[in-house]
């Protein structure tokens, strides 16, 4: 790919810095695993340690930011490696005839980027955020991923601070954004919910209101100019007559009737993100219809997994006081003909509130009548002092949790919990 050599050489021209002869740089690799002849190495952190295995490979140059011990001409070294990704991702952008759709928000980015990409897919040439590829270099990396020939791109912008989003955007510079709402994720740094809407909204310089699609029923997007999506009567886009089956969800949207593969309202929302953005792309009722029946999720989002008769639902990729709420009321509506046992492990970033946050979680959870209760971390420990009920039953270990699942029969689990919980363990335990 040319593109990427040319704007190597410029780039360090005007540095000042005379790059190998003859140079063809055909990708970008942040591996070493992945490096082969004509690639560009970019060492981050660790990846200094594996600059020797990159030349073995066929690097046609390395980047880093700290002297090697290796001499060679095709090292070249910058001051901040991660600065150097984002500026050659930012220069990269601007070469592409592309459309950037941008999913932040403080739930549900994920699977809305991933419908958004499911939809789009079947009329565009569509990229999309692979994994959690969201943060400062990842995102970066992503977009150095491209092809010339692709047509939309769907990125997942996440955030743990003011600024972060506003840098990925001078990056990324989105055509479209979506802002699926504003919850109590990362609270540890930002805080309160207004920072949170400070820094996730700080995307909205750099895209017309008119591209703009977001939650109208979240309050803080009250006065907000966008295209808005909800249950409320004033929204652009209105949500009724939903239907929550085993498999699904039936629901009509300003009097389309369309049915998605997920469970719970929520997905309901993400899904209508989806739907909207097609008919930005001008696609029809039929195409957006059909697309809609051949989705796929990255896992841990409201997965249903059957195993030894159990029948998990496995929602344990990550977790907010606001997701975790949504996923008890998934779980209680879901119709099954069989014992609930929900599994709730700590929410991490919560701040100085953290056990309140934890105390109203498992408030949510007792106000649906679940057959058990059980709990996994310290927080979610604290919280179940404090109210003292008897349904509620802590574990130290996951492994005595699925023991005790396993004496119960015709069941099914919902996990729920942070990432560093990692709840999923017990499926495969």
């Amino acid at each position: 790919m040319k593109i990427f050599t040319e704007i190597l050489l410029n780039y360090f021209q005007k540095l000042n810095i005379i790059l190998p002869k003859n140079i063809d740089i055909k990708n970008i690799q942040m591996d070493s695993k992945k490096v082969e002849k004509g690639s560009l190495f970019i060492a981050i952190n660790s990846g200094y340690n594996y600059i020797a295995e990159a030349l073995e490979k066929g690097a046609e140059l390395v980047i880093c930011d700290k002297k090697s011990v290796i001499k060679s001409e095709k090292i070249i070294e910058v001051l901040d490696s991660i600065k150097f990704l984002q500026e050659i991702a930012k220069l990269y952008r601007e070469k592409l005839n592309i459309k950037i759709i941008a999913v932040t928000g403080s739930e549900g980015k994920t699977t809305t980027k991933d419908l958004i990409y499911g939809v789009l897919s079947t009329k565009y040439k569509t990229k999309k955020t692979l994994g959690n590829y969201n943060n400062q270099i990842g995102l970066p990396f992503t977009l150095l991923q491209l092809k010339e020939e692709d047509e939309v791109a769907v990125l997942e912008m996440g955030m743990s601070a003011l600024g972060e989003i506003d840098l990925l955007s001078q990056i990324a510079r989105p055509d479209y954004a979506v802002i699926t709402n504003i919850g109590d994720s990362h609270l540890e740094f930002l805080k309160n919910r207004d920072n949170v809407f400070k820094a996730k909204t700080e995307i909205l310089s750099y895209v017309n209101e008119n591209n703009v699609v977001l939650y109208g029923d979240d309050p803080y997007f009250r006065n907000l100019k966008a295209t808005k999506v909800g249950f409320e009567n004033n929204n652009n886009y209105i949500i009724n007559n939903f239907d929550e089956v085993y498999d699904g969800v039936r629901f009509f949207l300003n009097k389309e009737k369309y049915f998605v593969f997920l469970n719970g309202l929520y997905n309901v929302v993400n899904t209508s993100f989806a739907i909207v953005l097609g008919k930005m792309f001008k696609m029809s009722y039929n195409e957006i219809e059909s697309a809609l029946k051949n989705i796929k999720i990255t896992s841990m989002r409201f997965e249903k997994i059957e195993r030894d008769k159990i029948l998990f639902i496995n929602d344990a990729y990550n977790a907010s006081p606001v997701s975790m709420k949504m996923a008890l009321n998934a779980f209680s509506s879901l119709p099954l003909n069989r014992k609930k046992i929900v599994v709730l492990g700590d929410v991490l970033e919560l701040g100085d509130k953290e056990i309140e946050y934890h105390v109203e979680i498992l408030n949510e959870a007792l106000k649906y009548n679940f057959d058990e209760v059980f709990i996994y971390g310290e927080r979610m420990k604290q919280a179940s002092e404090i109210l003292k009920n008897s349904k509620i039953t802590y574990f130290r270990e996951k492994k005595d949790i699925k023991n005790k699942i396993n004496k119960v029969e015709n069941v099914s689990v919902l996990l729920k919990g942070s990432r560093g919980m990692k709840l999923e363990e017990i499926i495969k335990e």
